[in-house]
């Protein structure tokens, strides 16, 4: 980038000198006129674009993906720090505030470019957390807390007394796999004691690995009527457990059943009281056994949970470039990346064994870091629409950041024009760059490759290679996906997202600031700058247009397709829906964009784990029931889901 830069004005500084140093040689005053003219060269030539500075992508991608922030985890200190690095960075470059308030106390400057949320409560113990149990001889052991069991953040609060007990292999439900850990098996008004960990838990290639993780545990023995699940760790102390480090930090709905780990140690002395042979039950707990088994206990349980659940605060960072054409000033364009990350791991980290910093230097340090360097960029030279820059929080949570954003818009959302949204570009490889919602708007096709065959000097290789453009592009048309522009196209804005792809280090402690392809990164940060210029020529705003049927980047898995675009939010009263695809299942059932599902094919939802167990389960061509609440009302509607495409 560097190198293109330098050449071109070099170009420039040799048609303005070239006569002028003729005359100067002959004259034998050579470099004091070749410094002047120089001089004189430099104020006369027209100034060049600005264009991203490689060293600076570096810098912020080692500040953001560093120690200090704690891996960016929202809601957390570590995440509050990056939003201050972040808005620090938008007040130096001088862009406008979007928050700002009279400034009547101490609130310190760079607060007034947050925009402040509320997320879902952590689940903190309360006051009255007891647990005990009794053998068939009536003799009773109280459990210590902390040190022989511990409540889950997502338990539900209540008080179970004599529970019965059955101790089950694994919990796993899969009906489309054929595993059913239950099948023969009568749970209902019981505890259901079962490994914290299971074999294919282990192995997120297993296609059972997410029926395996807890909450589709827990979702599963509550469908089935147990009351609890008692999850018996591995581990010699309790705090050692996965379990307990990954849900420690967990923004935690209500799961509707009391859910409680349980010490290895305390779980020996409970079975030991029972009728179950300990060598078979140390064998199921260790998830080693045929799934099938499973064994009545002869102990009664007495459970307390009392769990309090606090909201907590994060922000949307952003800043504003106003337009200086005066037409089109009230028009915006919107550039964004989400900076939040895992913290130290838990729900949603492929490395659930350790805690330890998630640093996120490609998921999303990469993004962010480009996007401060392109408000740099359109700082200093001025667009003619207004330019903001969102960097989003809460987007590991479920595009929280970016949902709460189109409700609560900076601009008019009738007034934003696109959505540019930069999530893992640090990781080019071969040229290889994904752009999603190519379709989202009719000129994107064409403006997106025009401009990557412009920048097509910048690629080392042959001319054939060259003819290709800058980057080996892979153009998806659809406007939703796994990030921030999805909530920007359910508003019918035209979106584009830049993504290099996963890899080996994805959602890892592993994915750290060393392994960021800079030059890559800064080619890509250009790219976008120009199609962000491109749009701002444009004399009429994008033309908005609809992508029809199923074109997800990432499979989900399911065999069926509804067309709903969840919002992957906690909540404990169903699962809202951002939007409904044109054309779809949903759309013909009369679903649409802001429905709360409570429930779907006979099951109760509550949140998202009810709801993707229940879609799960479904047949293709297959008419089903489906209970929304809109506006007040609960609609009661029929689905047929389509087969998904593989």
């Amino acid at each position: 980038m560097k190198a293109l830069r330098k050449r071109s004005a070099s170009a420039e500084k040799r048609a303005h000198i070239a006569p002028a140093l003729k005359r100067a040689q002959g004259a034998g005053r050579f470099f004091v006129l070749l410094l002047a003219l120089l001089s004189q060269a430099l104020a006369q030539a027209p100034a060049l674009k600005p264009v991203p500075d490689e060293e600076a992508l570096r810098r912020h991608v080692q500040a953001l993906a560093s120690e200090k922030f704690e891996g960016r985890r929202a809601g957390t200190t570590g995440a509050a720090l990056a939003a201050r690095y972040i808005a620090e960075e938008f007040a130096r470059l001088g862009l406008r505030p979007c928050c700002a308030t009279s400034r009547s106390g101490a609130r310190p400057a760079y607060q007034d470019y947050l925009q402040t949320f509320n997320l879902a409560g952590r689940g903190q113990l309360g006051q009255r957390n007891e647990m005990s149990f009794t053998d068939a001889e009536g003799a009773s052991l109280d459990l210590r807390l902390n040190e022989d069991w511990l409540p889950l953040p997502w338990t539900t609060s209540a008080r179970l007394e004599q529970l019965p007990a059955v101790v089950v292999n694994g919990g796993i439900v899969a009906e489309e796999l054929k595993r059913d850990d239950y099948a023969g098996l009568d749970v209902r008004g019981k505890a259901v004691i079962l490994p914290s960990r299971t074999p294919e838990e282990a192995d997120p290639h297993n296609p059972l690995a997410r029926y395996a993780e807890p909450r589709w545990r827990a979702t599963a023995a509550r469908e089935r009527g147990a009351r609890a699940i008692i999850f018996v760790s591995g581990e010699t102390r309790l705090a050692d457990d996965p379990l307990v480090r990954s849900e420690a930090e967990h923004v935690a709905g209500d799961a509707q059943i009391v859910a409680v780990v349980v010490s290895e140690a305390a779980a020996r002395r409970l079975l030991a009281t029972n009728d179950v042979r300990r060598n078979s039950t140390s064998s199921a707990l260790n998830g080693d056994a045929s799934p099938s088994r499973a064994r009545p206990s002869a102990v009664r349980l007495t459970i307390q949970t009392d769990i309090v659940r606090r909201h907590f605060e994060t922000a949307n960072v952003v800043g504003i470039v106003e337009g200086t054409d005066p037409a089109l000033r009230a028009e915006a364009v919107l550039i964004g990346a989400h900076y939040d990350h895992l913290g130290l791991g838990g729900r949603g980290s492929l490395a659930p064994d350790q805690r330890a910093i998630h640093y996120g230097a490609d998921d999303n340090a990469s993004g962010t870091a480009a996007l401060i360097e392109l408000a740099r960029i359109f700082a200093q030279q001025r667009p003619r629409r207004t330019f903001i820059f969102a960097a989003f929080g809460g987007e590991e949570l479920g595009l929280l950041g970016s949902n709460y954003y189109v409700r609560n818009p900076i601009i008019p959302l009738a007034q934003t024009v696109a959505m540019l949204n930069m999530d893992m570009i640090g990781r080019l490889r071969q040229g290889r760059l994904t752009v999603g919602g190519i379709g989202s708007a009719a000129e994107w096709r064409a403006l997106v490759e025009e401009v990557n065959r412009r920048l097509a000097p910048l690629r080392s290789g042959s001319s054939a290679e060259e003819a290709q453009g800058l980057f080996r592009l892979t153009l998806n048309p659809d406007g939703f996906g796994p990030s921030d522009h999805a909530s920007f196209y359910a508003r019918r804005i035209p979106v584009l997202f830049f993504w290099t792809g996963t890899h080996e280090d994805y959602h890892k402690p592993s994915d750290t600031a060393d392994k960021i392809n800079y030059v890559g990164q800064t080619q890509i940060a250009l790219f976008v700058a120009e199609i962000a210029r491109e749009i701002d020529r444009l004399p009429q705003r994008p033309t908005y247009a609809v992508v029809r049927g199923e074109t997800n980047m990432r499979a989900t898995g399911f065999r069926v397709y509804l067309g709903t675009i969840p919002n992957y939010a906690e909540s404990d009263r169903g699962v809202r829906l951002e939007a409904v695809r044109e054309d779809s299942p949903a759309a013909r059932a009369g679903l649409k964009g802001g429905d709360v599902i409570v429930k779907l094919a006979g099951r109760d939802v509550r949140n998202i784990y009810d709801y993707t167990n229940a879609l799960s389960e479904m047949q293709p061509n297959v008419e089903y029931e489906i209970e929304v609440e809109r506006d007040g009302r609960r609609l009661r509607l029929k689905i047929t889901p389509e087969a998904r495409r593989r």
